[in-house]
């Protein structure tokens, strides 16, 4: 089983992390909890030993759905990411982001009820809170890493610049930041700070919801997605994307295990998450780890996508 030491935290992580936001029904719809649980058993059984959630993935229920299915599963064997930032703990508040100490010290308690365990491996601040201190949100991350309710903490979805604010202020030790080939700009500021300061990188979206799979000819109607799933913009994509299929075949693995091979190729990322819902999608994720790519078909993947149009 193949593992990777997750920056300075020195955990033992999958390359492949297992996301859950897809049990969030408001973004994507009915979701079958039976069918996820059996793919996050799957994920042990495939070699992934790396769980993302956030609280509000679906007001609380992708935890919840976390901790049943993994509760069978020794706890040292896993590694589990939640996230703090939003706040529905009481339905007045559900607009209100709160990274205040007694926010996140209120948050991390539900956490943990909901995926029944005594801590968290890693912590991250969800997005940057403009309203609270940063001397104030790394205290209570200190404070819960003292209590042993939290092994490591860190930062998501946050500018640079909130990053080496933070940084200055406290052991942020993780960086979860966006990170697709149509959407990696993130590689020319966010991951090489990360880097000098020794943090593990675990992106997330390097699929682009599921763009770069290759299984859109760019003629079927998506209900969700946005603009690069509607008219002829999404049939260049989806064009774009199937091109992929020769260097896919030199390897002996599909267009999905193609991409994510290859930004996990990239030095400063650690892990991918990447989004689940069924067993067979965590089989197809995880067959991407342990696959080497070679640097000419490297760029030539990132010359056939471009940038991103808009």
């Amino acid at each position: 089983m193949e593992r990777v030491i997750l920056g300075k935290t020195g955990l033992e992580v999958s390359p492949i992390c297992y996301g859950s936001w897809q049990l969030d029904e408001k973004f994507w719809g009915p979701a079958n909890v039976e069918e996820h649980i059996a793919a996050m058993r799957r994920a042990g059984e495939v070699g992934v030993n790396f769980f993302d959630t956030a609280d509000c993935y679906g007001n609380g229920r992708s935890e919840e759905v976390i901790g049943e299915a993994l509760s069978t599963v020794p706890r040292d064997q896993v590694i589990i990411t939640t996230k703090v930032y939003h706040n529905f703990l009481e339905p007045n508040r559900l607009d209100v982001p709160d990274l205040s100490y007694d926010g996140i010290v209120e948050h991390c308690e539900a956490s943990l009820k909901r995926l029944r365990t005594d801590y968290i491996d890693v912590y991250l601040c969800h997005m940057y809170d403009k309203f609270t201190d940063i001397e104030e949100t790394t205290r209570a991350m200190d404070d819960l890493k003292k209590q042993g309710k939290v092994r490591h903490y860190g930062m998501s979805s946050w500018p640079v610049e909130a990053m080496r604010l933070g940084i200055q202020y406290g052991d942020y030790e993780v960086l979860q930041p966006r990170f697709s080939f149509w959407r990696p700009e993130t590689e020319v500021d966010m991951l090489p700070l990360a880097r000098s300061q020794g943090m593990g990188v675990m992106t997330f979206s390097p699929l682009l919801g599921g763009l770069l799979t290759g299984k859109y000819t760019g003629d079927e109607k998506v209900e969700r997605g946005g603009r690069y799933f509607r008219g002829e913009l999404f049939k260049d994509l989806a064009g774009r994307v199937r091109k992929l299929a020769p260097i896919a075949e030199k390897y002996g693995i599909t267009i999905t295990q193609l991409v994510l091979a290859a930004v996990l190729a990239n030095p400063m990322i650690h892990s991918c998450i990447t989004g689940i819902r069924k067993p067979a999608y965590i089989e197809e994720a995880a067959g991407a780890m342990g696959v080497t790519i070679e640097r000419k078909d490297y760029y030539t993947l990132r010359r056939t996508l471009g940038k991103l149009p808009g």
